[in-house]
This record gives structure tokens, sequence and C-alpha cells, in this order.
């Protein structure tokens, strides 16, 4: 693989605002301008508000972001996940336009409108285990963690116990309960006073690292929750069916399905956190489709709306019906322009077949990950599903970990213009969540530089 010039011609379309789909560094990254405001940044932004890569946006489009100083970099990351259909989607941003001159907000348990209730429908076809005969009903709220919030709330009414169980490697967010949710303290719940009680972190299926069958890790997880927790104080088992944060962990066969039949036989609520996972990134609307596992409460957020805030909890009629009037909601929960872009968004999962772009991309990113992976004896393992695909670094010949080397390789390759990610409780794996428009010839550039930066770190 060789890289494709790093100052390839810039578009020849006549609109300014166009951005063409390629790599461009014009100086260092961070360059000049964006230090210049990362300076003022400094002075009326807390250090808590990190960022990855100190470079400030000034335009976007699909696959590219364009820098103050004019450098256009692939972004592979895409939002964390939020940007399935790419940056400034054209019908995305037609509809958010039009919605926007319409109604802004009203506060849907003031005065519905019908864009939220769209959202419902198309939520409802989606999700496994909705039917005709029994859909499952949504509230919509702002954020992943709103939606996390919201899922362990209404597990709570609707069975009458306290308890949450999660498991090992989870992140669900930086909120109150969810940071203490979460498996890693650090950053997210360390020196922010008492974490909530009556969470319970049970061991995942981890196959590069346990060995184990899913069938083996099911039971393990199974043994402790009914040791620790005890089934009858469970409301809910909260999962990723494949893990974000944790370091895009994909169980063994037969483990999530042996949680939901034991929750089932306990009468235990199984919550599939989709944050990350969901809206058509792993080929299938919903990730927890390909396990086999009809959930009782899915959970969505990021890649729902092209960008804009919008989340939902999605579940079961009798789970969701659960809650007196008023009980649920929230003042811009549902806002009608998210709305609207939602609506775009999923109307495009089924027209333009963004289940199979995303098979694409797993084919073909996939593929030349495996390649390098050849190359560089510290990539233990290629994983993942659709365009949600990670490499775990380790030192070679061993399972350690190496956060260095992702944290090195990472620094090559934004210098080169592509933006990573990492993940993983220690930061040894890269994560890739690009957009699932992100044409194979971009692809090649990103595993050029890949490449490249994997020769120069190591």
């Amino acid at each position: 693989m060789s890289s494709a010039p790093s100052t390839a011609a810039v578009s020849t379309a006549s609109d300014e605002s166009s951005v063409s789909q390629q790599r461009l560094v014009r100086t260092e990254i961070p360059g000049p301008r964006s230090r210049e405001i990362h300076e003022r940044r400094r002075a009326v932004v807390p250090p808590g508000v990190h960022s990855v890569l100190p470079v400030y946006i000034e335009r976007a489009h699909d696959a590219i972001l364009v820098d103050v100083d004019g450098n256009q970099i692939i972004d592979v990351c895409g939002g964390i996940g939020v940007m399935t259909v790419g940056h400034t989607d054209d019908r995305v941003v037609a509809a958010a336009a039009d919605q926007l001159g319409r109604v802004t907000h009203t506060l849907f348990t003031m005065t519905p409108y019908e864009p939220y209730v769209e959202v419902a429908e198309h939520l409802a076809k989606h999700v496994p285990g909705s039917t005709v005969a029994a859909p499952y009903k949504t509230l919509l709220m702002n954020s992943g963690a709103e939606a996390v919030e919201n899922g362990v709330k209404i597990a709570r009414k609707y069975t009458g116990r306290p308890g949450v169980a999660v498991l090992e490697h989870a992140y669900h967010g930086r909120t109150l309960l969810t940071s203490s949710m979460n498996h890693k303290a650090a950053p997210y719940a360390l020196g922010y006073g008492p974490r909530v009680g009556d969470v319970y972190k049970a061991p995942n299926s981890y196959p590069l690292h346990d060995g184990l069958s899913g069938a083996e890790a099911a039971a393990r997880t199974i043994a402790f929750l009914e040791k620790q927790a005890g089934a009858a104080d469970l409301a809910c088992l909260v999962v990723e069916p494949i893990q974000g944060e944790g370091g895009f962990i994909v169980p063994a066969d037969g483990f999530l399905p042996a949680l939901a039949d034991w929750c089932r036989e306990n009468g235990v609520v199984f919550i599939a956190d989709e944050v990350q996972a969901g809206m058509a990134r792993t080929g299938t609307v919903f990730s927890i489709e390909q396990f086999g596992v009809q959930p009782d409460i899915v959970l969505s957020a990021k890649g729902i709306a092209g960008g804009l805030p919008l989340a939902g909890i999605t579940g079961r009629a009798e789970i969701m019906d659960a809650s007196q009037p008023g009980g649920l909601g929230g003042t811009f929960g549902g806002n009608p322009v998210s709305c609207a872009a939602a609506v775009a968004v999923f109307e495009q999962i089924e027209e333009l077949d963004l289940l199979a772009e995303a098979q694409r991309i797993e084919r073909v990113f996939g593929a030349g990950l495996r390649e390098l992976q050849q190359r560089f004896p510290a990539i233990a393992e290629v994983r993942g599903r659709g365009a949600m695909l990670a490499i775990e670094l380790t030192r070679p010949g061993t399972l350690e970990p190496d956060a260095d080397l992702v944290a090195r390789v990472m620094d090559e390759a934004a210098q080169r213009g592509v933006l990573l990610l990492s993940s993983g409780v220690h930061n040894q794996a890269i994560r890739f969540l690009p957009s699932l428009k992100m044409s194979d010839e971009l692809i090649a550039d990103v595993l050029s530089v890949l490449e490249e930066a994997f020769t120069a770190a190591s």
C-alpha cells in the first residue's frame, strides 16, 4: 500500500464551500490558526473538556473535516460514531432546515408534533422483536447517557427492583448513574464524589483474553450475578452487544443469547445499549440482531439524527407503559428539528441500502487491516462488525497492552491528515467508525497512512 499524496489537488467545484473527498495537508497539525484558537480556549474552557486532537474545524462534508488552517482531514471517528451518513449530509441538512423554519420547539409533553411520532414509528419498525401486533414504544431524549438513565429508570419502575447489572469493560456515559456503571473510573468518575449504589459489574466475554466459549463465559457471568447481585433484586442487565469505549469487544457466539434467556427466566429486563453500535453501523440496523436476541429495551443515540442531538429508549409496550403520565420526558427531548433529521437518516438506511454499505466497509477495511496485521506483529487482533472495526495492539508475543504504541500511531496518522481514536480499558486499541458512505478510495488512503504511521511509530 502506497500513501496517496498529502498535497492532493483541491476540488475544482465552483462552489467555494464544497469539500473535496480527499486528504490535504497544508500546514503542520495543529496549524497556526488552530493553535491560536486553542490558546483562547484555555482561558475560558476547563481542561476537563479534553479534545483528542486540538484542530479547530471550520467545515465538513461526508468523510472530510476542514480545519481553520485549510487542512483536509479524513475523519475515521465520525464524532465517535455519530456521522453514520457523513458530515452535513444533504438530506439531513435539508430536512432539518425545513423543520427549523416551521417549528423549533414546543416541548412534546406540552403540545406535540408529528416528527416525534415518525421517529418512534421507524424505531418500532426496526427494533428486533417489535411486531404490528406488539409494537415497541419509544421515549425520545437528547443523548446516549440520557437514554441509559431512562432505560434504567423505566426498568426499575416496571420490575419494582433496584439493582442494575453491567459488564466489565462497559461504557455508558458521564452522568452520575452512567459514570457509576462504567468499568473504567478514570477519568469519568474519579474524584466526583460517591458513586451510585446497586450497580453490579459482571465478567464479560473477551475471547482474545479469556479464551472461553460463549457458553462458558455466560456461565461465569450468570454465576456472578446470582451470587453478587441476586436475581430477585435486579431490575435490568445493560449490555453493549459490541462494546464501544471498552475496545470494540465482540463476545463469543452464544454469550448474549444465554444472558438474555437467564434474564427472561428471572424477570430481569435485558437492555441493549446500542448508542455506538446501532443505526446500521454494524451491517444491521441494531447490532443485537446479529446475536439472535430480542431485547426488552433498545437504547439509541449518536448516529440516529445525522449529527443533531437525539436519543431513543425503545421497549416492549408493557414495560414502557408502566410509567405514569408525567414520569417520563424532558424539556428538549425529541426536539422537532432533530426528529426531522432522524427521519432523513432512517429513509436513507432503507433507500440507499446502507446496511450493505456497512458490510462493504467491513470487507474492504477489514481486509486491509488484516494485511497490516501480517506486517506488524503488534496488531494482536482485528475485530468488529461492519463499519465498527478495531485493532488491539500488544507487545509482540504477549497480550500485554501497548498504549504507548497506540498513542504514537495516532499522532503519526494525525500529522498525515487522518483522525484516529483509541479505546479499551488500557487505551490499547484503535477504533474505526467511518461514515457508511466512505469510498473504497478513501479507505485505501487511510490504510496507506496507517502503514506509514506504524512504520514511523515502530
